[in-house]
């Protein structure tokens, strides 16, 4: 919800409370608080009794024009519920999903794999902003040896995007966690537009069997793989990538080494 949208919400909700009020009310000062359970009970039908609705009007101009702060003070607190509101929403989402987040036997674990805090991260071999986050994790991973990487392939970008990620998951079946991270790292670190012909030349520079990764990219158990993570994207609200999970937080979007770093420090002091 935009700022705009919480000051029309703010002026509505200062507009139907002064619905209830007689002018006298309206009159008194911003410092005197007005308990709901005080406010006699609203128009029905629409009809405003005995107070003239141009009167109310004006008198609920001036109120606004004389009294601009409790606008702003309206937003603030609308804001802080959307917030936490959005939180709550969010954590619980985490609670729903956390065995397959974190224990679903074929992502890639890397980092720390006993580490005490743990790194989920959504991407596509095709997203600028996840290779942008690639050098980034890799330096958080280096800086800090007691974090957990789990990644989660995510093809969102187009039938070359699930190409990549059909090879990547057949090479991390079949061929193993080594030769998958040097291939992942190969990946997304190639600066240009992947295709089928380098896709396969950069397997090869890793290390992999290019004709078993091809054998495997169409199996059922890859195409299980990706219809999972899709799934859980779906559960989760995650719509882009990069998206990470850190602790019970997303993180949607790139965000540089140290504040990612940060984001780690205030994961743990919530965890003591």
């Amino acid at each position: 919800m935009t700022r705009t949208n919480l000051m029309i919400g703010a002026i509505g909700a200062v507009a139907v409370t002064a619905l209830g009020l007689n002018i006298a009310t309206l009159s008194a000062s911003i410092e005197e608080p007005v308990v709901a359970a005080d406010l006699p009970a609203p128009p029905v039908d629409g009809a405003l009794g005995d107070i003239d609705r141009e009167t109310l009007q004006a008198e609920m101009r001036r109120y606004l024009l004389e009294n601009p702060d409790i606008i702003v003070e309206v937003i603030d607190v609308l804001e802080a519920q959307r917030t936490a509101n959005a939180q709550l929403a969010e954590q619980q989402m985490l609670r729903e999903t956390n065995d397959v987040l974190l224990n679903d036997g074929y992502s890639f674990v890397g980092g720390n794999p006993d580490g005490d805090v743990t790194l989920v991260e959504f991407l596509d071999y095709q997203c600028t902003f996840c290779k942008r986050a690639h050098d980034e994790v890799a330096a958080l991973l280096s800086s800090d040896g007691n974090i957990r990487l789990i990644v989660k392939e995510l093809p969102i970008l187009g039938p070359v995007s699930e190409t990549a990620t059909r090879a990547a998951l057949s090479v991390l079946a079949e061929q193993g966690e080594e030769i998958y991270e040097v291939f992942n790292d190969q990946m997304m670190s190639f600066p240009g537009q992947l295709n089928d012909e380098m896709i396969d030349r950069l397997a090869e520079r890793s290390g992999a069997d290019v004709a078993a990764m091809r054998a495997n990219m169409d199996s059922r158990e890859i195409d299980a793989q990706i219809a999972q993570n899709r799934a859980l994207a779906e559960q989760l609200q995650i719509t882009g990538t990069p998206t990470f999970v850190l602790g019970d937080t997303f993180i949607r979007g790139y965000l540089p080494a140290d504040q990612m770093a940060e984001a780690v420090r205030l994961t743990r002091s919530t965890m003591r």
